[in-house]
């Protein structure tokens, strides 16, 4: 530890990334603070050391001492508030938030709030590219690139697109979004909480005093919500007046035929949702239809969603690297035309595989299983499906290539975390590229 002041009554718990920027905002308001992190090493201690000198540090295995001085404990996304040392403080009298709630406290422009299993990312940077083509300006992050509190630092947009997790929302009180969505529940991290309605129950912090609620309602856990706000939905089929669906080939609203859907780059049918989405949040801000048009055709998607690689012999290689949970995998895999090659596993943090045998079964020619969980995810596939292992990513192409077969799709969506292996999931996906690449 080190100690120079002991006036401080705000703790930040975890410092990387968004604890630094935490640390700043907090500086910036003159607050004394003091920050614990469970790591010798953390990143960002060398800035903080730097930019605040005299601040109380704790780092490595948790102390009680500091949590019990606290009145105030800012929580990283990473470090859950079940840990034991948080709920003592909490039973102490400490306030529990996050730094999204530090930013929704001060945030002074609207406020369009993504959250979901799947699709959050893509839905939050097509957002905002709508908003772009109407010649707002546009701040998005969150989850996703800038960390909220960064955002706060430059001159005040006109919209604020945020893609929020359950870590983020489990410690968010005060959001009033102009616009909210949970895109799809399925099982994810899994080994962060006790149950799945605890995990939904995080999820649902997104549509509490927003003013517009969008409803996926081709889901049925979504649809089942208990929602005191008011809503629109989307979803595949046709819309009922003034929601968004699919008719005759088109994006539409209610009656209204909005644009074809094969004038969209990106392909499958979460992606169809991912717009849809999109388009019943923009129009909740009054972004103009036809910059919300404009910008869905132009969208090419994101890096390692569903991202096309390249074509090798009249085969099609897909990266979904992003893919770190089933319900990701399913969505990626059902959206492909044609068969499937299917390259999976990882770390699978608790997640119940079985509802990738449905999809499996009518999509993938084979699959081939990597990482820590892979043997875990062979139980659910049934015996006629050509399962085979490999040791490494570039062993994983070389197989696949090997089982595919002309008009063929190899779809890297792993359904799993990345870290027995890798980096990130970007890391994974790059590897992945990197070998499929050097085949052609």
């Amino acid at each position: 530890m080190t100690a120079y002041q002991n006036n401080w009554k705000t703790l930040v718990v975890g410092l990387g990334q968004t604890g630094l920027s935490v640390a700043r905002y907090l500086g910036g308001k003159g607050v004394a603070f003091a920050v614990v992190d469970s790591r010798e090493n953390p990143l960002g201690k060398d800035e903080l050391e730097k930019e605040f000198p005299n601040t109380p540090t704790w780092f490595g295995e948790f102390q009680l001492e500091p949590f019990m001085q606290a009145t105030q404990l800012v929580v990283s996304p990473g470090i859950a508030v079940a840990t034991p040392v948080i709920q003592k403080a909490k039973k102490n009298g400490a306030e529990i938030i996050g730094d999204i709630e530090l930013f929704v406290r001060e945030a002074n422009a609207p406020i369009i709030a993504i959250t979901g299993s799947n699709g959050k990312s893509t839905v939050t940077t097509l957002v905002a590219e709508m908003a772009e083509k109407a010649g707002w300006t546009v701040y998005a992050g969150g989850n996703l690139g800038t960390t909220s509190l960064d955002l706060l630092q430059r001159k005040q947009p006109d919209l604020y697109v945020m893609e929020l997790s359950s870590f983020q929302l489990e410690t968010t009180q005060s959001l009033r979004a102009a616009a909210s969505v949970i895109l799809n529940l399925c099982e994810d991290h899994m080994d962060r909480y006790d149950s799945f309605n605890d995990y939904v129950a995080a999820k649902e912090v997104v549509y509490k005093n927003s003013k517009l609620a969008v409803i996926n309602r081709d889901d049925s856990l979504v649809k089942a919500l208990k929602v005191d706000v008011p809503s629109v939905s989307f979803g595949l089929d046709e819309p009922s007046a003034e929601q968004y669906g699919v008719r005759k080939g088109y994006l539409a609203k209610g009656d209204q035929q909005l644009m074809l859907i094969d004038e969209m780059k990106v392909q499958g049918s979460h992606n169809v949702a991912n717009a849809l989405s999109a388009l019943a949040l923009g129009e909740a801000v009054n972004i103009p239809m036809e910059a919300m048009l404009d910008a869905i055709r132009n969208f090419k998607g994101l890096e390692h969603r569903t991202q096309w690689v390249a074509e090798i012999n009249g085969v099609t290689w897909f990266n979904d690297s992003k893919g770190t949970n089933v319900g990701a995998t399913i969505a990626a895999l059902d959206g492909l035309s044609g068969k499937t090659v299917l390259i999976a596993g990882g770390q699978g943090k608790g997640a119940d595989f079985s509802p990738l045998t449905e999809v499996i079964n009518k999509k993938a020619r084979a699959v081939v299983l990597i990482g820590e969980d892979r043997e875990q995810i062979a139980t659910v596939i049934d015996e006629d499906v050509n399962v085979v292992y490999a040791e490494d990513m570039p062993e994983a192409v070389s197989l696949a290539a090997s089982l595919a077969k002309p008009n063929d799709n190899i779809l890297l969506s792993p359904a799993c975390a990345s870290f027995d292996m890798f980096k990130s999931y970007g890391h994974r996906g790059d590897v992945f590229m990197e070998a499929v690449r050097s085949l052609s």
